[in-house]
């Protein structure tokens, strides 16, 4: 499984953005699909995850109401619309795929994609 995320860019604060991550490979319907970011100098974290089977979404505290994870199995995409973006969005996003067969792990990663909010 191979991810490709794309869609960041610099937003002012109160802006909005929607990244986009493609999945090459099979079973993408059956994968829990998540979205992490990395701030700089701060480690990797959590911010949406939606399940393959049933599809139920969960979200980080931080970006609850603000934020919605989709997908659209028929495309093999994820995406993340984010609204009232705050400077503390600022970070490096990431799509992650667990397995076909296991939501316990995330066990492929894309390549990031910047995104940048200005206050």
């Amino acid at each position: 499984v191979q991810l490709q995320a794309f869609g960041g860019g610099l937003v002012q604060a109160g802006g909005s953005l929607r990244l986009s991550c493609a999945a090459s490979g099979r079973l993408f319907s059956r994968r829990t699909m998540g979205w992490f970011r990395q701030a700089p100098g701060k480690g990797r974290e959590f911010v949406a995850s939606i399940r393959g089977t049933g599809g139920s979404l969960d979200y980080a505290d931080s970006v609850k109401d603000r934020f919605t994870i989709s997908r659209d199995n028929a495309k093999n995409t994820v995406y993340l619309q984010m609204n009232s973006l705050k400077p503390e969005d600022t970070a490096v996003y990431y799509c992650a795929a667990s397995s076909a067969f296991s939501a316990s792990n995330y066990d492929y990663w894309g390549q990031g994609t910047l995104v940048t909010v200005s206050s």
